[in-house]
């Protein structure tokens, strides 16, 4: 099937991902944006300028120390908060971290106005995608099977919801993250009893990306199962309208 020539499509499917338009709350991605810049964008699937906003945070968040500044501040250790963190790459930090909240607030707004004209417009869509490296298809599946993937490690349940793109990502970002916070040692240190020794292993600059992460693909996940789901009917109600629907049917509008 030829690609389509909509105004405004409701989905685009290649083989390494599905990115489609529909409505979402423009407070819940700002919050996303808030925990960790560039996941507001990521939620979006605005894949280049998410995955530059996120590059950036790991890097000046190291350098400025923010996520140590955060531990101390939530023990009440205020004081080493305040040493903890670089002046110089803190304020460099604030405007980047404002604007990924900003852009994501104000982009949500507008997708949904696109969503809003597309599902009126009702144009065709592409129900399966293949090529040389994989082959993509709307589908029905189960949005708890997507949390319980990504509970076990990161990426998974995107995979299992075919966005390739972001699973792929989190596969390297979060290994990135448990290696250098030593986590799995200290996980083993605890195991075997030495918790002091597991304690002082763990480097907090990097643990502390972790809560994030894991509430960010744990939701995102599972919409994305929720929202493909729905595509899927649309695609199909289309289908079935335009080949087996009589022209002279009347809908029964209520």
């Amino acid at each position: 099937m030829p690609p389509t020539t909509a105004r405004r499509p409701r989905a685009y499917l290649s083989s390494f991902t599905t990115n489609q338009l529909h409505l979402r709350n423009p407070w819940v991605v700002a919050f996303f944006a808030f925990s960790y810049p560039g996941f507001g964008n990521l939620l979006l699937q605005r894949y280049t300028k998410a995955f530059i906003l996120i590059l950036w945070e790991i890097f000046i968040n190291n350098k400025a120390h923010i996520n140590t500044g955060i531990m101390y501040s939530l023990q009440g250790k205020f004081e080493l908060a305040k040493q903890s963190l670089d002046q110089n790459w803190l304020i460099a930090y604030l405007g980047i971290y404002v604007y990924a909240i900003w852009d994501g607030y104000r982009s949500t707004v507008d997708i949904n106005k696109l969503y809003l004209l597309a599902d009126r417009e009702d144009a065709p869509m592409v129900a399966t995608r293949m090529g040389p490296w994989d082959m993509n298809y709307l589908d029905k599946r189960k949005p708890w099977v997507a949390l319980a993937w990504s509970a076990i490690m990161p990426g998974l349940g995107h995979m299992y919801v075919h966005k390739v793109i972001s699973g792929l990502f989190f596969f390297g970002y979060t290994t990135t993250v448990i290696y250098f916070s030593h986590l799995l040692p200290a996980v083993h240190l605890s195991l075997t009893g030495q918790t002091a020794a597991a304690t002082k292993s763990l480097d907090m600059q990097w643990l502390m990306y972790l809560p994030s992460i894991y509430c960010f693909i744990f939701y995102d996940a599972y919409v994305s199962c929720v929202e493909q789901n729905k595509l899927f009917e649309k695609e199909q109600s289309y289908y079935l309208r335009n080949h087996f629907q009589s022209a002279a049917f009347k809908m029964p509008f209520k």
